[in-house]
């Protein structure tokens, strides 16, 4: 299996070029669910270690159905397949640019959530522009065990999210293992008390939010992933559920741009602007660097073949 490994701000992306298996035809959201429920083997052994690493997503590209995409692509971390990723996206052009697939310019990217536009402006600098996220519950509160009442927004940004802003927890890379215990019991209780999307889909990611000491930055967060490990970036799905929020609450407006930092202190460019069916179309800068390009081997006799499971 041919794969090629970048960063986004911290948070490594695994692209996967040959060697997974075939998909069949249809939708990406089709495939995505195939993925998901027939190979589910296959995409934990490529992100478990030793073979891949905490809080690694994968990309797998696929065939696009519409034909002015570059490439179609399905993203997973070792607990699910998800919908979209915004650091994933980056990882991906700059990936596609460094084996000569897109040049410096705007390209076309499907994804089981829908088609995203990306401005590839240099060998590691990327905008996305993500598509339509929205709030979709305001100040929900949550009995969360061990906590208390943790109040938040649901929102989703091709993934769903509950949002907590301010942080109860101060977020800083000394209280990271602090803000992991409390967004898995968020998280929990989000699912126990069937807070969710409109159609019941359960919150997979949980953000905490809190304003930033240096002027220059709006604010920092932090991010639990599906996988338990929090996103070493400041989250480009995450960041635009966040968009959607400010906006509803009237706290920013279209076309204004502001730094989003994650916990580690990796920043994106935000900004947004309204969306047709009145949330907002989020745009993503933030810059990816390619570490490494390798084939992955499965040997039969590895007693570890399929991944650690811990």
């Amino acid at each position: 299996m041919h794969v090629i490994d970048s960063h986004t701000g911290g948070e490594p992306t695994r692209v996967i070029l040959d060697g997974a298996p075939d998909l069949g035809s249809g939708s990406l959201s089709e495939r995505a669910q195939r993925l998901a429920i027939e190979y589910e083997a296959f995409y934990r052994s490529v992100m478990l270690e030793p073979r891949g690493q905490p809080a690694m997503v994968g990309a797998l590209l696929v065939e696009p159905v519409d034909p002015t995409c570059a490439t179609g692509v399905i993203y997973f971390d070792v607990d699910a397949v998800l919908g979209m990723c915004g650091h994933g996206t980056i990882g991906l052009a700059v990936t596609l640019a460094h084996l000569g697939r897109i040049d410096v310019g705007q390209h076309r990217i499907e994804t089981p959530a829908g088609v995203v536009a990306v401005k590839l402006h240099d060998a590691n600098t990327v905008t996305v522009t993500n598509i339509e996220s929205r709030r979709i519950h305001q100040a929900v509160t949550l009995d969360v065990v061990g906590y208390g009442q943790i109040t938040g927004d649901v929102a989703y940004g091709g993934n769903w999210f509950f949002i907590v802003d301010p942080s109860p927890i101060p977020v800083e890379p000394a209280n990271i293992r602090e803000l992991e215990d409390l967004t898995v019991a968020i998280r929990e209780a989000s699912i126990a008390q069937g807070v969710g999307g409109e159609n019941g889909e359960p919150i997979d990611h949980v953000i905490l939010q809190e304003s930033s000491p240096d002027p220059a930055v709006h604010s920092r967060n932090f991010v639990l992933c599906p996988d338990d490990n929090y996103d070493r970036s400041p989250c480009g799905t995450g960041s635009s559920a966040r968009l959607a929020c400010l906006a509803a609450d009237g706290r920013l407006a279209p076309s204004q741009e502001i730094i989003q930092q994650s916990v580690i202190g990796s920043s994106y460019r935000l900004s947004y602007q309204p969306g047709p069916n009145g949330g907002v179309i989020p745009s993503i800068t933030g810059q990816a660097f390619v570490m490494a390009e390798a084939t992955l081997l499965f040997n039969e006799n590895d007693p570890f073949r399929a991944g650690i499971e811990t």
